[in-house]
C-alpha cells in the first residue's frame, strides 16, 4: 500500500463536502466515495481536457471536479465487481449526481459501456507526478508577475491547464500537461502560427 501524500490527503479531504459521495474519505487504499459513474466518448475525442492534455478515449483517464490531475484511482463497478484503474486528466462530470467521467476505454473494462451510467466505488491508490516524460509549452517568461497575469488570462480563453509558474525571479507562463512531446509540439506550433515566441519544456525545467 503507497503512503498517502499531503496532496491526495487534501484532496481527499476536499471531497467529504461533494455532495454525490456517500462513503467517507480515509487512507489511499480504503473506499473514499461511492455514486454513480458515466462516461464520455467520440463527440470529446481529440479535444483538449482541462490538464492541456487532448483527450483520448481509449487510455485509461476520467474526470473528477475536485482531485488533482494525476492522481491514480481504482475504479469499482458495484454492479459487477469489475474494476480498473484511471488517472485523472479533467474536470467533470456537470451532471447531478455523478462522482466521475471514465473514458470509453475505461468504461469497457468494468462492463459500463453498453449502460452508460454504473453504481461504482472509487479507492485511492496514489498520486502519478510529472515525470520525465511530462511537457508544457512556455509562452513568456516575465519578471513582471502583472505581463505574466495578463498573458495567461488572454490564452485561458482558447486553452486549457494554463498556469503561471514562479520563482524567486521569473514568472513563466505555461499551457498544458502533455504525456509526449509530439502532444506538446502541436500546441507549439499553433502558438507560434498566433505570434507567440512558444518553446515546448519539460514540466520543471526552468529555460
Amino acid at each position: 500500500m503507497r503512503r498517502s501524500s499531503p496532496l491526495l490527503a487534501l484532496s481527499i479531504a476536499l471531497l467529504l463536502a461533494y455532495g454525490c459521495a456517500s462513503a467517507k474519505p480515509r487512507t489511499a487504499g480504503s473506499t473514499y466515495q461511492r455514486g454513480v459513474a458515466s462516461w464520455y466518448g467520440p463527440g470529446f475525442h481529440g479535444r483538449y481536457t482541462a490538464s492541456g492534455e487532448r483527450y483520448d478515449m481509449e487510455a485509461m483517464t476520467a474526470a473528477h471536479p475536485t482531485l488533482p490531475f494525476g492522481t491514480l484511482v481504482e475504479v469499482r463497478n458495484l454492479d459487477n465487481g469489475l474494476a480498473t484503474t484511471v488517472r485523472i486528466n479533467d474536470r467533470g462530470p456537470f451532471k447531478k449526481n455523478r462522482i466521475i467521467d471514465l473514458s470509453r476505454a475505461a468504461a469497457r473494462a468494468i462492463g459500463m459501456l453498453g449502460p452508460g451510467t454504473a453504481r461504482v466505488e472509487l479507492v485511492a491508490v496514489g498520486v502519478q507526478p510529472p515525470g520525465p516524460g511530462a511537457f508544457a509549452v512556455q509562452v513568456g517568461a516575465f519578471r513582471e508577475a502583472e505581463r505574466a497575469r495578463e498573458l495567461s488570462a488572454r490564452l485561458r480563453g482558447d486553452y486549457p491547464g494554463v498556469e503561471v509558474r514562479s520563482d524567486t525571479v521569473w514568472h513563466r507562463v505555461q499551457v498544458g500537461h502533455f504525456e509526449s512531446r509530439g502532444a506538446a509540439e502541436t500546441v507549439e506550433r499553433e502558438l507560434r502560427a498566433l505570434g507567440y515566441g512558444a518553446i515546448v519544456v519539460p514540466l520543471g525545467a526552468t529555460p
